[in-house]
């Protein structure tokens, strides 16, 4: 499998508490040029989702989100989950992602959480929660000291921002929830949510 950081320029971070919802989205943003979905470990039909999706629609590539400890891994493997997501990273997380053998994005929000990935060999981390944690001169700054990182980074980015984020060098793609809208799940808007996400798609090109 391809790096996560390179699927797509943006990452959806999705929330979903209908299973019923799950394959319909997932095709409605592959349509859009969004392959690869985050389907978060809040709700109780998360691991449902991801097991609809990973039987139901192939051309998309599912992982967990909000993973926090070895149960999570194990119950997104077993879900079909193909790569993780953190907020936030300790040592029997990062072991158990490992011994899963599915990649991991681990998050960081420091220069010293960083530094440690990379000493374990980390070098794709989820940089979360990116607006509140310095953004992009954040990134920037951290480029020149420590080059060999890259960087998904999730929370309080749109469609404004993003652009700003995928111009750094040491930025695969950003996660991000705006071509989700609340009311367009409600309604299974699957044609709005496509749009969406094809002009997230392109925000690279």
């Amino acid at each position: 499998m391809p790096g996560i950081l390179t699927l797509a320029p943006v990452l959806p971070v999705v929330v979903l508490d209908d299973v019923a919802d799950a394959v319909p989205l997932a095709r409605a943003l592959v349509a859009g040029g969004l392959p690869a979905v985050e389907v978060t470990l809040r709700t109780e039909a998360a691991l449902g989702a991801i097991r609809a999706i990973a039987a139901e629609v192939p051309e998309a590539t599912v992982g967990a989100g909000t993973v926090l400890d070895a149960g999570h891994v194990a119950g997104a493997a077993a879900a079909g989950a193909r790569f993780l997501v953190s907020p936030g990273w300790t040592e029997p997380l990062l072991a158990a992602a490992r011994a899963a053998g599915l990649p991991f994005l681990p998050g960081v929000s420091s220069a010293s959480e960083v530094m440690a990935l990379l000493e374990r060999g980390v070098r794709e981390m989820k940089f979360f929660p990116a607006e509140a944690s310095g953004g992009v001169a954040w990134l920037k700054s951290l480029g020149a000291a420590l080059p060999a990182a890259r960087f998904c980074p999730t929370g309080g980015i749109g469609p404004g921002s993003a652009p700003d984020y995928l111009a750094l060098p040491n930025v695969g793609c950003v996660g991000g929830t705006w071509m989700l809208p609340a009311d367009a799940l409600a309604r299974h808007d699957w044609g709005r949510i496509t749009r969406l996400a094809r002009e997230a798609a392109a925000l690279r090109a």
